[in-house]
């Protein structure tokens, strides 16, 4: 008990500590998926661009939209439709995960260079489990091991779109099976569907050393769309699917009606989905700059506006741990509840 009330202090401290802005941080960047992290001190981006895919760079993650846009990549091969790549760094080389395809044909490529702007490889497939559609592939360090998460289908269909995860034996490889972490069975990710979606997954370690996958939830082209959690319990197997707990709702989303309890909605941005952790050389094991807040870039519409794919823009945010959060479950194996960190988001 007295640790669990020096938790939910935390959170409190931290919230107090820093308030939070009058209005979203929007920036004059029209697009979508924005992938960030920080080398040294310099903040470096990806986007899908032009048919293929481009580098921002700049001192700071607001300084990000007006950079210039680097072209490293290009769909010479016709590959089809690139989306949402995401950048990280690994033993001193950038790699970019990233989708391309058409329909039931997309599929995960890595490219990956010394230097973040310029001398990237050519895209080389990724040999997922099974061989399903996937996008949104990213990958982390956790219990020194590489895993590789994504969001795809379970068949050859388009159905729903889960989370799986896998192992790695390389930055650009996987061994072993897929695994599933999480399907959008609850009510509040079922709001938009056709499909119903688990998407844009995003790794990082609390302060207790715990793994979350965040993702995003509900149609990406629905103001529904929302950030939600999943915490692994202490001493947990990542590929087992109930060691995993999800947060009992949404905690970045522009709708009461689906936020978890205890969780506000967005007052200026419409829709936030897709965000990034801007961290340290991209590694869930690092802090990203002292303070009670940590930087976060996301997508959303403004309020106001149509919802639609056309009018998403970037954002920076923030993010901080809040403590004693007990998410629960029931009817699936193993403790019905489980208490640890969560995050709050802030616009």
């Amino acid at each position: 008990m007295r640790k669990l009330v020096l938790l939910v202090l935390t959170g409190l401290l931290a919230l107090a500590a820093a308030p939070a802005p009058a209005t979203a941080a929007r920036t004059n960047l029209r697009a979508a998926d924005p992938s960030v992290l920080r080398v040294g001190g310099t903040y470096v981006a990806v986007q899908a661009l032009n048919g293929g895919i481009a580098v921002r760079q700049a001192s700071s993650p607001d300084a990000l939209a007006a950079a210039p846009a680097r072209q490293v990549w290009s769909d010479t091969g016709n590959l089809g439709e690139v989306w949402a790549p995401e950048v990280h760094y690994d033993g001193g080389r950038y790699y970019v995960y990233f989708t391309a395809g058409r329909g039931a044909a997309h599929r995960m490529y890595v490219i990956s260079s010394a230097t973040a702007d310029a001398g990237y490889t050519a895209a080389t497939r990724m040999a997922l489990p099974d061989d399903r559609w996937a996008i949104d592939g990213t990958m982390f360090i956790f219990g020194n091991q590489r895993w590789f998460v994504w969001s795809g289908w379970a068949g050859t269909t388009n159905v729903e779109q889960n989370l799986y995860i896998a192992r790695m034996s390389s930055p650009t490889a996987t061994t072993g099976a897929r695994y599933v972490i999480s399907q959008p069975r609850e009510s509040w990710e079922r709001v938009v569907g056709n499909p119903y979606i688990n998407e844009g997954p995003e790794a990082i370690r609390d302060p207790d050393g715990r793994l979350h996958v965040t993702y995003s939830t509900n149609g990406s082209w629905s103001e529904q769309y929302c950030v939600a959690d999943l915490r692994l319990r202490a001493g947990g197997d990542p590929t087992y699917v109930w060691d995993w707990y999800k947060s009992n709702g949404c905690l970045f989303g522009s709708n009461r009606a689906t936020m978890m309890a205890g969780w506000d909605p967005t007052v200026n941005a419409n829709g936030p989905g897709h965000h990034s952790f801007v961290l340290l050389n991209g590694d869930i094991g690092t802090s990203p700059p002292a303070g009670p807040r940590f930087p976060l870039m996301y997508h959303a519409v403004p309020k106001g506006t149509p919802y639609s794919w056309d009018n998403r823009y970037w954002y920076t945010g923030t993010f901080c741990w809040w403590g004693g959060t007990t998410y629960s479950r029931a009817n699936v194996p193993g403790p019905a509840a489980d208490t640890g960190y969560s995050l709050k988001f802030f616009e």
